[in-house]
């Protein structure tokens, strides 16, 4: 008679388990790859196909603008393969000097014969042999590194006071810089930026929320005290207020997603591009997305900005423990990027008043697209490193 056994499934399971989270991580870097790829190249068909309308009106081959955005992404990507194998401690190294270079590009814009104003604001700089930029780009990256770094080193937390202030003193600095270029919502994206690295670095929810407090009626009087702002917040507030103003230019965005439907017009073939909406190839280049790629294509899009949201994140997790400076350089890259897409998407869909924020990968605007590019090398760098301590 055959002796009943009992079979102990336990070490089969953790086998699977273990199994299973290798196969993941291994495909966590190139399903990385994959998204940002995707991004890019569906970012510069859109900008393509919202741009070459312009173009054409003003005399320009029809491929001038996705050209020039070609140039810098080609330029990001051999920049991105590259960071990918520098050392970590020159990456540290690195971000002081990045800081420094940024701030002087800064004073360059504003204080120099170099800095170029457009419509009002003076955030781009034209030196000599190189293309026209924006510092307040670069300045963002900068910051990323520099809190990264800063809040990697365990030795600041044996000191109080006065060396806590050295994030916040260069978070005002820079805002401060930024501001004065008229580039008020890309103030408020470094602020977050720099608040929530702060936050994740070691510093007490009581004091972000008394630095918040501290900075809220400066920054009221900053932006009442500009008319087209107050029309703005006025439009926003009080439909109905300015038909034919700014109101006018959300509710075209809106009938451009809403003549999308389910599958779009197809890419092209949009018509709300040949001059119903302001600024189709830079702030409003969603709604022109959305015209012509439909429900399908802006589910698409949300998936592909999901998922790099949880690979950022996820990696940032995976380093809190072994690596703080690879942590905090993922949270901060992909806080800044998710921000910057939600208040470009809340803009021309109605849910914030109208601000000028490009939309990441999409706009028109090559040293964002360079410095987006930089940034996906430095997370993509964090996604495989987490990916080998997890397998061992």
């Amino acid at each position: 008679m055959r002796e009943d056994r009992i079979v102990d499934y336990s070490d089969y399971r953790e086998t699977l388990e273990l199994v299973r989270d290798r196969n993941e991580g291994a495909l966590s870097p190139f399903t990385f790859i994959c998204v940002t790829l995707i991004l890019i190249l569906m970012g510069g068909l859109t900008l393509y196909s919202a741009s070459y309308p312009e173009a054409i009106s003003k005399g320009l081959p029809h491929y001038y603008f996705i050209l020039k955005q070609g140039i810098f992404a080609l330029l990001g990507l051999f920049a991105a393969i590259i960071i990918n194998y520098i050392p970590e401690k020159w990456l540290k190294i690195s971000s002081y000097l990045l800081l420094a270079l940024s701030f002087i590009l800064l004073l360059l814009t504003l204080f120099s014969p170099f800095g170029v104003s457009v419509m009002g604001a003076r955030r781009w700089l034209d030196l000599p042999l190189i293309p026209s930029f924006q510092p307040s780009e670069i300045a963002k990256l900068a910051l990323i590194l520099f809190l990264s770094t800063f809040f990697s080193d365990e030795n600041f937390k044996k000191y109080l006071g006065w060396y806590y202030l050295i994030p916040i003193l260069i978070i005002l600095v820079f805002s401060a810089l930024i501001l004065m270029q008229k580039a008020y919502t890309t103030t408020i994206l470094f602020l977050l930026t720099g608040l929530i690295l702060c936050l994740s670095g070691g510093f007490k929810l009581r004091y972000i929320i008394t630095f918040v407090a501290f900075l809220t009626p400066p920054a009221l009087f900053l932006l009442l005290s500009e008319s087209y702002r107050v029309k703005r917040i006025a439009s926003f507030l009080f439909p109905g207020l300015d038909p034919t103003g700014l109101e006018w230019q959300v509710n075209m965005s809106l009938s451009a997603i809403k003549e999308g439907g389910l599958f779009g017009k197809g890419l092209g073939n949009g018509y709300y591009k040949l001059g119903s909406l302001p600024e189709v190839q830079n702030d409003f280049i969603f709604s022109s997305f959305a015209e012509e790629c439909g429900f399908v294509g802006i589910f698409i899009l949300f998936i592909l900005f999901f998922l790099f949201m949880v690979l950022g994140m996820r990696a940032c997790q995976r380093e809190r423990i072994r690596n703080k400076f690879f942590s905090n350089l993922a949270l901060g890259i992909t806080m800044m990027i998710i921000i910057q897409v939600l208040i470009n998407i809340f803009v021309v869909t109605g849910l914030l008043p109208p601000t000028g924020i490009p939309l990441p990968f999409f706009s028109q605007g090559g040293t964002n697209l360079f410095v987006i590019i930089i940034e996906c090398g430095l997370l993509y760098r964090v996604i495989k490193d987490s990916v080998k301590v997890r397998n061992g």
